[in-house]
């Protein structure tokens, strides 16, 4: 396949990116002025409130409780900053997207909507959205999805010496603290930078409460849906991953509690935080042995014209389409699929374990040979999977050092990511304004 599952990742992030028209009329009339400037070019009030707005809807479907007002309006603009500021800096170091690139994207979306180009033209035009304004927005999507793959790939270097480092680590992971995994989750309670003494000692009182709250048995999850300012989703769950991709800071606190147990207040440059051991436990060794599945997938990325819960009824209805025999899986992937496996139907190929982000690969494999899925969510967008076959091989030595490989890259992937965005971000110059009165 074209797309590598596991090397794009969206600078939106859970904040989402789809936009329905209404909405988009709706707050681009709103009075406009500037909120920031990246670099002498500005964001508006209006991209702001719609991004806002995306954001809010976007929680809403994933169920998860937003934060503060003020402090989700914080985040989408950090958000937007970041965004503007890697669009610069894929222009300034010579990334372009070609018209015709451009062009597929647009009749993708149009096939997404069920129409004709002409006819989501004329949508966009009664719903207040220019086509060279939505052009626009889809060359800049493009340019990001460009940009991660150069840039922050080319960060993933795995030596051989890395590669025998992770072999020698599977054999004294027991003996070694650092080399399990385990998996936390994190409420934060923050604090912000130019707080004052008095500020902070009340900060640290409401982390004090709430760790009592949470002895007292109170539910983890239910308090992170209440009170954290971190990420919320999935009950504020950080991954599994080795315990050194974790914070030094994190990893003491929780050394020593049992599974389900949360550790005492830890104190970061972020605020409080309180910590959950969900999970804990050694890298498995290296198998000798693997099962490959035989997959194809139909995949609809959401866009500013389809909402996610839009493209999950999309899909939805190619199942059904497919199930009564009405359509075939390999017609509907050549007409509607946004990846590179379209011309062949949706056809994977063969692959093995680790070949897809989780949540694509999870849901794979508990389809049986000829299963067609539900609708898959992945930060990619909303897929049909279908298994074609599955079959067991033996790895040569070199194949065993190619899937390590291929695990220390996506074990690193969020890491690199982070630290490349941030390093963007503080290259900026960024001016904050203030509303006019």
């Amino acid at each position: 396949m074209n797309m590598n599952f596991r090397l794009w990742v969206p600078v939106l992030g859970l904040l989402g990116c789809s936009l329905s028209l209404g909405a988009y009329a709706q707050t681009s009339q709103a009075a406009d002025f500037i909120v920031a400037v990246v670099n002498s070019e500005p964001i508006t009030n209006s991209e702001l409130r719609n991004a806002l707005q995306r954001a809010t809807r976007d929680l809403a479907q994933q169920r998860a409780a937003p934060p503060p007002a003020d402090e989700l309006q914080r985040l989408v603009l950090e958000r937007l900053i970041s965004e503007r500021a890697q669009l610069q800096f894929a222009r300034e170091s010579g990334i372009r997207i070609e018209e015709s690139a451009v062009d597929q994207a647009e009749l993708a979306v149009a096939r997404q909507n069920q129409v004709e180009v002409p006819e989501l033209r004329q949508r966009l035009t009664k719903d207040g959205i220019s086509v060279v304004q939505f052009r626009r927005q889809l060359r800049d999507q493009l340019t990001l999805t460009r940009l991660h793959e150069r840039d922050v790939e080319a960060r993933l270097r795995i030596s051989e010496a890395d590669i025998d480092r992770a072999i020698a680590e599977q054999q004294t992971a027991d003996s070694d603290p650092t080399a399990q995994e385990i998996n936390l989750a994190n409420l934060l309670v923050s604090v912000s930078e130019n707080a004052t003494a008095e500020q902070v000692a009340e900060k640290m009182a409401q982390a004090q409460r709430v760790l009592a709250r949470l002895r007292a048995g109170e539910n983890f999850a239910s308090l992170v849906q209440e009170l954290s300012s971190g990420d919320r989703s999935n009950g504020g769950q950080l991954g599994l991953r080795r315990a050194d991709r974790y914070p030094p800071a994190f990893v003491a606190a929780t050394r020593k509690l049992a599974v389900g147990e949360v550790s005492d207040i830890v104190r970061s440059g972020a605020g409080f935080h309180i910590l959950k051991l969900v999970e804990r436990r050694a890298p498995a060794a290296q198998a000798k042995a693997i099962v490959q599945s035989h997959a194809r997938h139909i995949l609809l990325r959401p866009t500013p014209q389809l909402t996610q819960a839009a493209a999950i009824a999309q899909v939805a209805d190619f199942k059904k389409r497919i199930e009564n025999g009405s359509a075939t899986f390999q017609a509907l992937a050549k007409e509607h699929s946004q990846d590179g496996s379209a011309a062949q139907g949706g056809d994977l190929g063969w692959v093995g374990p680790g070949a897809f982000v989780p949540e694509f690969e999870e849901p794979m494999n508990r389809l049986a040979e000829g299963q067609i899925s539900g609708p898959v969510v992945s930060r990619f967008g909303v897929h049909l999977i279908q298994i074609l076959e599955r079959r067991r091989v033996d790895l040569t030595e070199r194949e065993i050092r190619e899937a390590i490989r291929a695990q220390l890259r996506a074990s690193r992937y969020d890491g690199a990511f982070t630290t490349w965005a941030q390093e963007i971000r503080a290259n900026a110059f960024v001016e904050l304004r203030e509303p006019p009165q």
